[in-house]
């Protein structure tokens, strides 16, 4: 009952998975916007094997989540890592990156930029095809700059997918665990451990059905909330 959510609010472990989470998920889902966006923007434009580029993009999407975090997994080894080997060719001695913080959870943000920034391009570029050429061409004639273009013209076209994309970004995000329950287990020392983790490790694992569910019983408004904010956005865009 109401004492699963009274304890809950009341652990240190969840206190810090609170934290973990929506570091997580700002952070990845910021960097996912800007770099899908830049990729878009070079995606739109004309150059030889455009085609193969744009299903180059997709790779990191489309790839099975846990052959790709087994791959990472390796990657990130203590003692096999390639990321080690090429820094040491450098002169530069490598972190270990599954073990000692901040590393952790740097390497699962690392992870999930690469995994998400496909969605984010692919999304951008198919919103910027609708966008009429007549505006670009007016403003050339205006002697707007490509900045300039960008800001006003290509941003605001956008603005509703934008918006789609990083609410449905964020909801996958924090409801991720694939590449947590693979690459760290929520460690080290819970540094690592996000809502969907935690839930999996007190219902399972621990047999605490309860509390396991309370989790995202609590973690439910709070993107109940955020989605409520983000549609009427779009709502007062679409009415105006």
């Amino acid at each position: 009952g109401l004492r699963n959510f009274i304890e809950l609010t009341q652990d240190s472990i969840f206190q810090q998975t609170f934290r973990n989470t929506f570091l997580y998920t700002g952070v990845t889902t910021v960097f996912k916007l800007i770099f899908g966006l830049a990729i878009a923007v070079l995606l739109n434009n004309s150059f030889p094997l455009k085609r193969f580029v744009r299903a180059a993009v997709l790779l990191p999407w489309i790839v099975p989540t846990v052959l790709s975090a087994l791959a990472w997994l390796w990657m990130f080894d203590s003692t096999f890592s390639v990321l080690n080997w090429v820094l040491a060719r450098f002169g530069i001695k490598g972190p270990v990156w599954l073990g000692n913080n901040p590393w952790p959870m740097i390497s699962l943000m690392v992870v999930n930029i690469w995994r998400g920034t496909p969605f984010y391009a692919i999304s951008f570029l198919a919103g910027m095809q609708t966008i009429n050429q007549e505006l670009y061409e007016a403003a050339q004639i205006d002697g707007a700059s490509t900045a300039q273009s960008f800001l006003y013209i290509t941003l605001p076209s956008l603005r509703n997918v934008i918006i789609v994309t990083f609410m449905l970004s964020s909801i996958w995000t924090a409801n991720s665990v694939q590449y947590v329950y693979i690459l760290t287990q929520g460690g080290p020392a819970n540094a690592t451990e996000t809502f969907p983790m935690l839930a999996l490790i007190w219902g399972i694992r621990s047999y605490n059905i309860g509390m396991g569910a309370t989790v995202p019983l609590l973690f439910f408004p709070i993107f109940a909330i955020f989605i409520y904010f983000l549609s009427k956005r779009l709502l007062q865009e679409g009415e105006a």
